[in-house]
């Protein structure tokens, strides 16, 4: 096979500024050993986010220029609405900011005390929303998606006669909605066959419960089923994504991952009802109906966003980039989550540090160890991000402590990637010399933005 090349030209560059280990020792003490915490100057390599991290194209920045920033009705929005309609079909299209934003309109109306909203797995934000109007955010992966060295096509599935069994045993008449995230971010970025979702929305049919999207990857999703999934070799990604969609009556999505952009997102809805009382939130929120919190000029990178991200050479090297990456881990003995997903590269933290219990957080000890090592930031999705209390202060650790690389779209290259391995393989090379941690300070929700490590002895 010859080498998959970027299927771009680099048109502007931004410096890194490059920093010593004894400098970086003393920032991510001063940060609390959360790299969140970081100045992003003092990062040489980001791989914190994918999210509104990608660089956008020629196109797009034109499309800036050309922003209608009209206060009602643009040209801009009824540009990215056709755009979203295009893709989803869905009736009625609600801008927002960012994803959480969509979230947060979405579950206040359908939230609160007694509801549940099942997912094959939420994210920290999805769950946060959920969680703060009183309800209970349920995961129900499928059994393989649990075990991060099993390999197979679509990890990502939700565990459908799980569904069927939970529905019964709540009723349905307090499960609001069922959501699928594509790809599953919080289940490694593995994808979710169409034919998953087909039986999903089969039982959401059946207790008359919509079934949502959380949208976010849904690209990346796409060439997954038409690479591993019979029947979808030959079908046009568009005609992949549209049909994914056409099983659903709603979907979230922060447009900072598969719409290429730096900042929006939007509800997409099919129920008149439930729009209306989701654009009157908007209004309270975010802003006017037809630009939901965003410029014009986002609108229309936006747009020009969900046109891009469906090219098939695109996908083709950004779904290779990860696997490059994880195949040299891999064959060094990293322990990942396998095969490896379409936005991230995560390492499974019981097994590189097995001698670090839950309760120490082994993630966040590799977290702050690629950061000394070679000024990468990564993000801890273990412990720290999902884990809980029981009555006694007792941590209920997740069922995965991991670690997300995340790479941001069309930003870095093969040999940034190549500095990356080097700097994992390093850590893990001296992994007997990592510590634990202990948690020093942390908010009621979603802790791990802003929370305070202190490293064991």
């Amino acid at each position: 096979m010859k080498t998959i090349i970027e299927p771009f030209k680099i048109k502007s560059v931004e410096p890194i500024r490059f920093t010593t280990k004894d400098e970086r020792i003393k920032l991510i003490k001063e940060a609390g050993y959360n790299p969140f915490m970081l100045n992003a100057d003092d990062v040489l390599i980001d791989l914190l986010t994918d999210s509104g991290t990608s660089a956008m194209s020629s196109k797009q920045w034109a499309g800036i220029m050309d922003g209608d920033e009209s206060y009602a009705g643009s040209k801009s929005f009824y540009r990215f609405e056709n755009a979203v309609k295009k893709i989803t079909g869905m009736s009625y299209i609600i801008p927002t900011h960012q994803g959480r934003a969509a979230e947060k309109i979405l579950f206040s109306t359908l939230g609160g005390e007694g509801k549940y909203f099942p997912n094959n797995t939420h994210f920290d934000t999805t769950r946060a929303n959920i969680e703060f109007t009183g309800a209970e955010a349920v995961d129900l992966l499928n059994e393989t998606g649990k075990h991060p060295e099993i390999r197979a096509d679509f990890k990502g599935d939700m565990d459908v006669e799980a569904l069927d069994k939970f529905i019964n045993k709540v009723g349905k008449e307090n499960i609001p909605l069922c959501m699928i995230t594509v790809t599953n971010n919080s289940g490694g970025g593995q994808p979710v066959s169409m034919k998953n979702i087909r039986e999903v929305k089969d039982v959401c049919k059946k207790y008359d419960i919509p079934l949502f999207l959380d949208a976010c990857r849904f690209a990346e999703n796409a060439y997954f089923i038409k690479k591993r999934e019979p029947g979808y070799a030959d079908k046009p990604l568009l005609e992949i994504a549209q049909e994914m969609f056409s099983y659903a009556d709603g979907a979230t999505m922060s447009a900072k991952k598969d719409a290429l952009v730096n900042i929006g997102g939007f509800l997409a809805l099919n129920d008149e009802k439930l729009a209306q009382q989701c654009r009157n939130l908007l209004i309270v929120t975010e802003g006017f109906t037809t630009y939901g919190g965003l410029a014009g000029r986002d609108l229309e990178a936006i747009a020009q966003g969900l046109e891009e991200v469906l090219d098939e050479h695109y996908l083709q090297y950004r779904i290779r980039s990860i696997e490059y990456l994880g195949e040299k881990l891999i064959s060094a003995g990293v322990p990942l989550i396998e095969p490896p997903g379409g936005h991230a590269i995560y390492i499974d933290a019981k097994r590189f540090l097995p001698n670090i219990p839950p309760e120490h957080f082994p993630g966040q000890s590799i977290v702050c160890a690629l950061y000394v090592e070679g000024g990468i930031r990564s993000v801890e999705i273990g412990s720290v991000m999902f884990g809980k209390y029981d009555k006694n202060g007792k941590l209920i650790p997740p069922t995965m402590e991991l670690v997300r690389l995340a790479i941001p779209r069309r930003v870095y290259t093969q040999s940034h990637i190549d500095y990356v391995l080097e700097i994992i393989l390093e850590v893990y090379k001296n992994r007997n010399n990592l510590k634990g941690f202990k948690i020093e300070y942390e908010a009621p929700m979603l802790r791990h933005f802003t929370a305070r490590f202190s490293e064991l002895n």
